[in-house]
C-alpha cells in the first residue's frame, strides 16, 4: 500500500511510502556480537517462537523515518502556539542546560541526604519563591502535575474541616468556566462538585453563590483569571462570602502567567493554590509529562502539606517526613525535580525586579490581539482580557463557517490554530493565549491570518474554508470517530 501525502513545509503533493512500506531484507541496523556458551541457552528459553515482523531497514533509512515524521510535527520551535489556557510559550534552553548538569539530572531518590544538599537548598529556595509570589507561604514541591496538585489541595481542604469537626461538609462549588479536572479531584477526597453559572460578563455570579452557599459547602474551586480570560473583579468578596460560610478557597493557577509579580492569590483571600510550573515558570508544556504542581497553603491549611517535606537547620538541609496531620506523601520522591530545577533557573534569571514583566507582557501581548481582531471576529465579554482573548464565530456562521472550519484553514495559512470550542459556556469560542514571549510581527502575521480568513467569509468564498487543510500531511479528519475509534496499532 502506498499512500499520496503533501510535505510539511511545500505544500508539494508526493508519493511517499510508509515505512512498513520500506521493509525489505536487509541486514539489520546495528550488529550486535553474538552470545555463547551457557548464557546463549539461558538466553534461548526466552527467544521468541515467531518473527517480530520488525522492518528490515538499514540505519539511514530508519533516522530518516523518525526525523521526518519530527518534521510533520507543530512544535514551539517552529512556530507560534497559540493555545488558550494551555500557556505554550517559548522557554530559554539555558533552563534545560542547568536541568541537565550532572550533579541535578544524575542523582538518585535514595542517596543519603548529606550527598544531595545542593539540590535540597535549591528546592528550598524554590519553596519560598513561590510561597513568595503566591502570597502563600507554605509550600509543597510534591504534586507531579497540576491535576495532582488539585487533588493535594482538596485533599488538605477535606483533612482541615473534619479536624474541626465538619465532616458533613462535602459540597464544592465549581464555576461553569472551570477545568475538568475539578470534578473529578472532589470525587477522590469524597466529594462531589455543584456548578456556578457564570454571569453575563463571564465571571462568577455573586447572587448564584450565595444561594449556593451553606453549611454544607466543603469550598470554592476557582480559576482567576478565569478560563474566559476575565479577571475575577469580585474575588475578595467572593473569598469572603466563602470563609463566612464556614467553607475554603481552592485556587486553580493554571493562569498565573497573568498575575505573577503584579498580584497574589493568597492576598486576594484564597486559602490554597496550585502553581503548575512547567506552564509559568519555563519547562516545556505538552507531550504528557512531565509536568509538577507544588501546591501552596495559607497558615490554615499548612499542617495538612504533604510530607516529606524540606527543612533548614542552620546550613543543613533534611527531609521531614513524621507528621501527626499530613495528608501523607503524594508522590514517591520529593517531587520531579527536572521540572522543579527548570523553574528555579527561570525565576532566577528574572529576579524579585523583573518577575512581573511576564505578566505585564503577556496582559499586553493578548490586548493587543482582541484590539485588533475585535471588529472582526464577535467578543462574547466586552473590556480588557488578562492572558488570553476570546473570541466567537458568531459574524463568520451567518456564512455558514464555524470555528473548526477556521482553526483548519489556519493550519493552510502556516499557524498552529488556536484552543477551540472551550470554554464551553460559549458556544464557538475561540480562545487565543499570544504569551510574553512572542513578537509583535508574529502576533501581527497571526491577526493578519484571521482577518484574511473573515474578510473570506464576508466575500462569501467559503469552499475552501470547508476544505482545509488542504497543504497538511493530513486532511481533515473525522475528530468524534477518531477519537471514539482510534486505531492504535498497525493494520
Amino acid at each position: 500500500m502506498s499512500a499520496s501525502k503533501y510535505s510539511a513545509v511545500s505544500g508539494i503533493q508526493h508519493e511517499e511510502p510508509l515505512v512498513f512500506e520500506h521493509a525489505h531484507e536487509a541486514p539489520e541496523s546495528i550488529s550486535l556480537p553474538g552470545v555463547v556458551g551457557d548464557v546463549y541457552a539461558g538466553l534461548n528459553t526466552f527467544a521468541r517462537k515467531k518473527d517480530a515482523g520488525i522492518p528490515g531497514l538499514s540505519e539511514p533509512e530508519t533516522v530518516r523515518h523518525f526525523v521526518r515524521l519530527s518534521q510533520w510535527n507543530h512544535s514551539i520551535e517552529t512556530g507560534f502556539y497559540p493555545l488558550g489556557s494551555c500557556t505554550m510559550k517559548y522557554n530559554p534552553r539555558v533552563n534545560e542546560q542547568v536541568a541537565r548538569l550532572p550533579g541535578l539530572a544524575f542523582i538518585h531518590p535514595e542517596q543519603p541526604e548529606d550527598s544531595v544538599q545542593g539540590v535540597l537548598a535549591l528546592l528550598y529556595e524554590l519553596q519560598g519563591w513561590l510561597g513568595e509570589i503566591s502570597g502563600l507561604p507554605h509550600v509543597t514541591l510534591q504534586p507531579a502535575a497540576g491535576a495532582h496538585g488539585e487533588l493535594a489541595g482538596l485533599m488538605m481542604i477535606r483533612a482541615c474541616l473534619d479536624a474541626r469537626g465538619d465532616q458533613h461538609r462535602k459540597k464544592v462549588l465549581v464555576p461553569d468556566s472551570a477545568h475538568g479536572t475539578n470534578p473529578a479531584s472532589a470525587a477522590l477526597c469524597g466529594m462531589h462538585t455543584v456548578e456556578l453559572k457564570s454571569g453575563a460578563d463571564g465571571r462568577i455570579d455573586l447572587e448564584e453563590l450565595k444561594k449556593h452557599l451553606d453549611v454544607d459547602t466543603a469550598a470554592l474551586m476557582m480559576t482567576n483569571p478565569n478560563t474566559a480570560g476575565a479577571f475575577e473583579s469580585d474575588i475578595k468578596e467572593i473569598c469572603q462570602l466563602v470563609h463566612d460560610a464556614g467553607a475554603l478557597v481552592y485556587g486553580d493557577g493554571a493562569n498565573l502567567n497573568a498575575l505573577v509579580g503584579v498580584a497574589r492569590p493568597g492576598d486576594m483571600g484564597i486559602d490554597c493554590l496550585h502553581i503548575n510550573v512547567h506552564k509559568t515558570f519555563s519547562t516545556p508544556h505538552g507531550g504528557g509529562g512531565p509536568g509538577a504542581g507544588p501546591v501552596a497553603v495559607n497558615e490554615t491549611l499548612a499542617p495538612y502539606l504533604p510530607v516529606p517535606r524540606i527543612v533548614k537547620n542552620a546550613e543543613t538541609y533534611s527531609l521531614e517526613t513524621e507528621s501527626d496531620t499530613s495528608v501523607g506523601a503524594m508522590l514517591g520522591v520529593i517531587g520531579q525535580t527536572g521540572v522543579l530545577m527548570r523553574a528555579n533557573a527561570y525565576i532566577s534569571a528574572f529576579g524579585k525586579n523583573h518577575l512581573h514583566n511576564i505578566a505585564q507582557d503577556a496582559v499586553l501581548n493578548a490586548n493587543y490581539m482582541l484590539a485588533r481582531l475585535k471588529d472582526a471576529y464577535h467578543v462574547p465579554f466586552k473590556g480588557l482580557c488578562k492572558h488570553e482573548c476570546l473570541l466567537t464565530d458568531e459574524y463568520q456562521n451567518k456564512h455558514g463557517v464555524k470555528t473548526l472550519d477556521i482553526a483548519k484553514q489556519l493550519i493552510d495559512l502556516g499557524f498552529h490554530p488556536m484552543t477551540v470550542y472551550f470554554p464551553l459556556i460559549v458556544h464557538g469560542a475561540m480562545l487565543i493565549e499570544p504569551t510574553e514571549t512572542e513578537s509583535r510581527e508574529t502576533l501581527d502575521a497571526f491577526c493578519d491570518a484571521l482577518l484574511e480568513i473573515a474578510a473570506q467569509c464576508e466575500a462569501g468564498d467559503t469552499e475552501v474554508l470547508h476544505n482545509a487543510p488542504v497543504r497538511s500531511i493530513r486532511r481533515r479528519l473525522d475528530e468524534t470517530k477518531a477519537a471514539r475509534n482510534p486505531v492504535l496499532v498497525w493494520p
